[in-house]
């Protein structure tokens, strides 16, 4: 049926509106960027945008850097430390056999042993 409602089927913003009515995009540049991979990227930045230092690799997520000789270092990940892991850093195995006597022989005294 042809006819009835002339705008079905498109949404608010739709259409070829062109910049006349949008406006006119900011002028841009496109930097490159690389990671320790090798990969590259090149982001889309505004002409007077300070640009960053570093920015993350879109393919493997390590920083990437504009120096295609020396990107940057993946970051260090340290592992996961066990709460004995801890309380090893903060006391020697001295200080644990003092504490270790010190409650036995609390245990020993409050059993009459």
């Amino acid at each position: 049926m042809a006819g009835g409602n002339a705008i079905r089927g498109t949404r608010v913003g739709a259409g070829p509106m062109g910049e006349a009515e949008r406006g006119e995009s900011a002028p841009r540049r496109r930097i490159p960027f690389y990671c320790a991979n090798g990969h590259e990227t090149r982001p889309s930045f505004a002409a007077e945008a300070v640009l960053p230092d570093s920015w993350d690799c879109p393919r493997c997520g390590l920083p990437a850097g504009q120096d295609a000789q020396h990107p940057p270092a993946a970051p260090r990940n340290e592992p996961y430390k066990t709460h004995l892991a801890y309380v090893r850093e903060r006391r020697s195995d001295a200080d644990g056999a003092a504490i270790l006597d010190e409650a036995l022989a609390k245990l020993k005294e409050k059993r009459g042993i």
